[in-house]
């Protein structure tokens, strides 16, 4: 949890609780893990989010990934920026076995390190379509907010990453 704290990743999107499950995210070989640095093309395409546990359960979880320093750290006005929502991944499965409301979009920070946050909730009972429509906008969305639209209470797990943008290179 100190990770979290010192990011700021408590506080910015979430706030404290207390870890339930066990969740993996990989783009491609890369863990991702607490504050690792993963350059933008290294997570264009959506990346193996895994929710770890017994596939014989029924229990469901809400995937919501976000960005809170868009457009910068420094003036996240637009914070936080919506980057993925998956809904009803069975318990021992990937994010593919869910349902995707908001499609992946990868990240793309246009200044400083920017921090993309998954944050996991357990669902108390299977999403139902249209009862809570996806956000209209990518901006100022607010995972809090969704978290209590939608029923879901506080997160079970969370990880995140940072990235910048990546310096091109010049032709000559």
């Amino acid at each position: 949890m100190e990770p979290l704290v010192v990011g700021k990743v408590i506080g910015d999107v979430v706030n404290m609780f207390t870890p339930a499950a066990d969740l993996t995210v990989h783009y491609g070989s890369r863990q991702v893990a607490n504050g690792r640095m993963i350059p933008p093309s290294a997570a264009v395409h959506m990346p193996t989010v895994q929710i770890h546990g017994h596939r014989l359960s029924s229990d469901l979880y809400t995937l919501v990934m976000v960005d809170p320093d868009a457009p910068s750290p420094s003036e996240p006005t637009l914070r936080e920026w919506l980057h993925w929502i998956v809904v009803d991944i069975p318990e021992g499965c990937d994010a593919t076995q869910g349902r995707e409301v908001v499609p992946y979009m990868g990240p793309q920070p246009p200044t400083g390190i920017h921090r993309y946050i998954f944050t996991l909730f357990k669902q108390k009972s299977k999403a139902t379509s249209g009862a809570s429509p996806p956000p209209e906008a990518r901006s100022n969305f607010s995972t809090r907010q969704f978290a209590a639209s939608n029923g879901l209470g506080p997160p079970v797990a969370l990880v995140y990453f940072n990235s910048q943008k990546e310096r091109t290179k010049k032709k000559r």
